[in-house]
């Protein structure tokens, strides 16, 4: 692959340093690649994780929430008893 293309795409305009070095940065990382498909690994199950799953998640249990002046006391803005926020999507004219 060559890296003055993939530059290009990327508009990124290299110097004949930066070219070369990330050439051969890359022709190592592609020879690596070619090295690992040559491994032998009908013996290994086809999994999605690297690691073993297990459930991180806590049991969902009622607590008792805030006080509604507690919540509200650290707003920046508020609107009565609600938090008053920037509004994001504006009116298409």
């Amino acid at each position: 692959m060559d890296v003055r293309y993939v530059a290009r795409l990327a508009r990124l305009d290299l110097s004949d340093e930066e070219a070369g070095l990330y050439q051969r940065q890359l022709d190592r990382l592609l020879e690596h690649v070619r090295r690992l498909q040559e491994l032998d690994v009908s013996h290994v199950a086809p999994t999605a994780q690297v690691v073993p799953l297990t459930n991180v998640l806590r049991d969902d249990a009622n607590r008792p929430s805030l006080e509604r002046e507690q919540a509200l006391a650290g707003a920046p803005a508020r609107e009565g008893a609600f938090f008053k926020v920037p509004q994001i999507i504006g009116d298409e004219e």
